[in-house]
C-alpha cells in the first residue's frame, strides 16, 4: 500500500503460495483480511442488500457562479456569520460509483454500493480485489466500527486497455469508464472484477464507533490517509467562495490531463461543528454542494449516418448531427461504434438522440429519446459496398466489425496504412503526422507506403503551409527511417492480427524477411503467439500480388534491416516469457523489452500460466495480481537488471 516492501518479491511469492496451500488444506484459517482474497472468489447467485447505518446522501447541484454564491450565502446566514468567510474543502467530483467500506476492529468486513442511499448491494468480495483498499487498519487500538466512503472509478489509460482487450477478443467495448467501473464492481464472479483495473478515492466517513474523528473534514481526510486509504491529491481547502470558484476554474482547465473522469467539484463546509449546525434538507446536506462542469450530455437530431473506413478496412458508422454545444465544444459528428450497438440502442435516422462526450474526448450517441421518435424515422443499413472504393463489404461471422474487401485499392485504407507505417512504433518517420499524410495523399503524391521514399522536397514545397525547413526535415526523416529492424518493418506493414509483439516474435523466429515470406501456415503456427487466425492473415497478406509489389518497392528504395537476427540472439533466456508492467526508472519499457528479446526471451502483454515472470515497476497494474493468482514470479526492476546483466 505504501510502496515500501520489507521483503523481496521472490520471498513474497514463496510465502503467498504457502498461504494459498495452507488455506486450501485448512479453510477455517481463512481470515477476512487474507491477501488471498485479492484474487476473487467463486461466483455468487446475487447480491445481498445492505442497510446503511448512516445514509449515503445525494448532493445538491450548482451550475453557475451565481448558484454557488447563493449556497455560500445560505451557509453564512444559517451560521450567523454573514460578514465572515467560511472555510470549505474542495474535492474533484469523480464520475464513478459510490461505495461504503466497513471495518470492524480494524478489519475490512463489508463493502456496499450506495444503492438508493438507504440500502445498497453487498459487493464485499469484489471490493476486496482492489489493492488500493487496505484489508486491515494497522492501529494499536482500532475503532469498533469505521466506515469509509469513497468512489470507485477507472482511469483513462486502464479504460483504454480494457476496451482494447475486449475488442481483440471480439467482444463489444464499454461505452465509458463509469459504465465499465459499475459493471466491473457488480460482477457476480469477483475473479472477473480482479482482472479489471479499478481504482478508488476515499472522500469521507459514515458510521464511526469507538473513536472520535478529528474536528474538521480536511483533518479527517489526512487521518484516513494515514490508515492507508487513497485520497484524491487534488483536494484542497478554500477560504471563502471566491477561492472556491478559483479552484473550480483551475480544475476545469486541467480536467483533461487528470487521467480520469470528473464532472465537477464538491464543496463541503470544513468544520464538523458547523456541518451539524447546518443539518440536512430532504436527502441532501445543507453543508455541501456539487458545482457541475458544463453539460457533457445534450439532445439533438440525428440527420444521417456515414461510414468511415479504417486501416484494416473496418467500417465505423458516424452520426451526422444537427450541430449542438456539448461540454464546451460544438459537435456535428459522433460515433455509433458498430452495427451491433446501433441495433442494441435502436438508433434511427431522424431520432432525437442524447449525445455525450465519452471520456471527455470522443463524442458518441449515448441513447435515443424514444418518446420523440417521428413516424418518418428510418433504419440504418450497413452498405453492401465500400463508400470509398466501391468494393464489397464483408462481415465475418463472430466479428463485430464489417470490413471493406478492397485492401490497398481502397484510398481510405491506404491513407490509414500510411499513417500507421510512419508511426513512432513502426518506421518512426518524425514529422509525418496524420494531417500531413492526408495532405500528401489527397494531393496524389503517394498511393502506397512505398511512395513515401520517392517524395522530393520540391513536391512538398508545393503544398500549403510547408516551408523549406519543414520539407527538408521530413525528407531527412524519411531517409533516416530506411535503416530499421525486421520487427519494426513487419509491424509497419499493418498486417491484421499482427501487433508489435507478434512482429518481434516473427522477426526473431525467422531471422530474415525472405524466410518469413517463404513460410507456410504450418511453419507460422509453430511460432509462439502466432495462432491459426494470425497465420492465415499473414499468408493472405504475403500471397497478395499488390502487397508483395509494395514490399519489393520498399526494399528497392533502400529500406533495410539486419538479416542475422537469429544469430544475434543469446540463448540465455530462450524459451522464457516476460510481461512488463508499471513504470521503470532506469530503462524505458520499450528498451527493456528490446533487451530481453535480444537475450532470446519473448515479451508479451498478458499474463498466463506460461509466463516466466512479471517485471513490475512503479505503480503496476492488475497484471501483478493475476501473476500472484497463477503463482507466476514477480520481479522488481532490480530483478530485471540482474537478468539483463547476463553477457550478451
Amino acid at each position: 500500500m505504501l510502496d515500501s516492501p520489507t521483503i523481496s518479491d521472490a520471498e513474497y511469492d514463496v510465502l503467498f503460495r504457502e498461504l494459498l496451500a495452507l488455506e486450501a488444506d485448512y479453510p477455517g484459517l481463512l481470515t477476512a483480511d487474507s491477501p488471498s482474497l485479492r484474487v476473487g472468489a467463486a461466483p455468487l447467485d446475487g447480491f445481498e442488500p445492505v442497510r446503511h447505518a448512516v445514509p449515503m446522501l445525494s448532493l445538491s447541484n450548482a451550475f453557475s457562479r451565481k448558484e454557488l454564491e447563493g449556497f455560500d450565502r445560505r451557509v453564512r446566514d444559517r451560521l450567523e456569520q454573514s460578514a465572515q468567510q467560511v472555510k470549505y474543502v474542495a474535492e474533484p467530483k469523480l464520475d464513478g460509483l459510490a461505495v461504503s467500506l466497513r471495518y470492524e476492529k480494524g478489519v475490512f468486513v463489508q463493502g456496499a454500493t450506495r444503492g438508493d442511499g438507504a440500502t445498497g448491494e453487498n459487493v464485499t468480495d469484489n471490493l476486496r480485489t482492489l489493492e488500493m483498499i487496505p484489508l486491515r487498519l494497522h492501529l494499536q487500538s482500532p475503532p469498533a466500527v469505521l466506515e469509509a466512503r469513497g468512489e470507485v472509478f477507472i482511469a483513462h489509460a486502464d479504460f483504454a486497455a480494457i476496451n482494447a482487450a475486449l475488442e481483440d477478443s471480439g467482444k463489444p467495448p464499454f461505452v465509458n469508464p463509469r459504465n465499465a467501473a459499475a459493471g466491473s464492481l457488480r460482477q457476480l464472479d469477483s475473479r472477473k472484477t480482479a482482472e479489471r483495473r479499478l481504482s478508488i478515492n476515499i472522500y469521507g466517513i459514515g458510521e464511526l464507533i469507538g473513536i472520535d474523528p478529528p474536528s474538521t473534514h480536511s483533518e479527517t481526510l489526512q487521518w484516513l490517509a494515514g490508515f492507508g486509504f487513497p485520497i484524491n491529491p487534488e483536494t484542497q481547502t478554500c477560504s471563502g467562495i471566491d477561492a472556491c470558484y478559483e479552484f473550480y476554474e483551475s480544475l476545469q482547465a486541467k480536467r483533461d490531463s487528470l487521467g480520469y473522469d470528473i464532472d465537477g467539484v464538491v464543496f463541503k463546509v470544513d468544520l464538523y461543528r458547523e456541518q451539524r449546525e447546518l443539518g440536512f434538507v430532504s436527502r441532501a446536506p445543507r453543508w455541501a454542494i456539487a458545482q457541475k462542469f458544463p453539460a457533457e450530455e445534450t439532445e439533438t437530431i440525428l440527420e444521417g449516418v456515414e461510414f468511415q473506413v479504417g486501416r484494416t478496412g473496418a467500417l465505423t458508422p458516424v452520426a451526422r448531427l444537427q450541430p449542438v454545444f456539448v461540454g464546451g465544444v460544438t459537435l456535428s459528428n459522433a460515433t455509433l461504434h458498430n452495427m451491433d450497438e446501433i441495433a442494441r440502442k435502436d438508433v434511427r435516422i431522424g431520432d432525437t438522440v442524447v449525445v455525450r462526450r465519452a471520456g471527455d474526448v470522443i463524442p458518441e450517441v449515448a441513447r435515443v429519446v424514444l418518446v420523440n421518435r417521428p413516424k418518418s424515422a428510418s433504419g440504418i443499413k450497413l452498405p453492401a459496398n465500400c463508400p470509398v472504393c466501391g468494393s464489397d463489404v464483408l462481415r465475418i461471422e463472430g466479428e463485430v466489425k464489417a470490413r471493406c474487401s478492397g485492401g490497398m485499392q481502397c484510398a481510405a485504407q491506404r491513407q490509414e496504412a500510411i499513417k500507421h507505417f510512419a508511426s513512432r512504433r513502426a518506421m518512426n518517420i518524425d514529422g509525418l503526422g496524420d494531417k500531413l499524410v492526408e495532405q500528401i495523399s489527397e494531393a496524389g503524391l503517394i498511393t502506397t507506403i512505398a511512395d513515401l521514399y520517392a517524395l522530393t522536397a520540391e513536391q512538398l514545397l508545393a503544398l500549403d503551409r510547408i516551408g523549406e525547413k519543414s520539407a527538408a526535415n521530413l525528407i531527412a526523416a524519411i531517409e533516416l527511417s530506411k535503416n530499421t529492424t525486421l520487427a519494426r518493418f513487419v509491424f509497419a506493414l499493418g498486417i491484421r492480427e499482427v501487433g508489435e509483439t507478434s512482429a518481434a516474435t516473427l522477426a526473431t523466429h525467422f531471422g530474415s524477411l525472405h524466410s518469413l515470406l517463404q513460410a507456410d501456415e504450418d511453419a507460422l503456427t509453430e511460432v509462439d503467439d502466432i495462432g491459426p487466425v494470425a497465420a492465415k492473415s499473414l499468408i493472405s497478406y504475403f500471397s497478395n500480388g499488390d502487397n508483395r509489389a509494395v514490399i519489393d518497392s520498399l526494399i528497392r528504395a533502400g529500406v533495410s534491416f539486419p538479416e542475422e537476427v537469429r544469430e544475434a540472439v543469446e540463448p540465455l533466456l530462450a524459451g522464457d516469457t516476460y510481461v512488463l508492467t508499471g513504470t521503470l526508472n532506469e530503462l524505458t519499457r520499450d528498451e527493456a523489452k528490446r533487451r530481453l528479446q535480444r537475450l532470446g526471451a519473448k515479451v508479451t502483454g498478458s499474463v498466463s500460466k506460461n509466463t516466466t515472470a512479471v517485471i513490475a515497476g512503479d505503480k503496476p497494474g492488475s497484471k501483478v495480481t493475476k501473476a500472484e493468482t497463477l503463482g507466476v514470479t514477480v520481479l522488481d526492476e532490480g530483478g530485471l537488471m540482474v537478468l539483463l546483466a547476463s553477457p550478451e
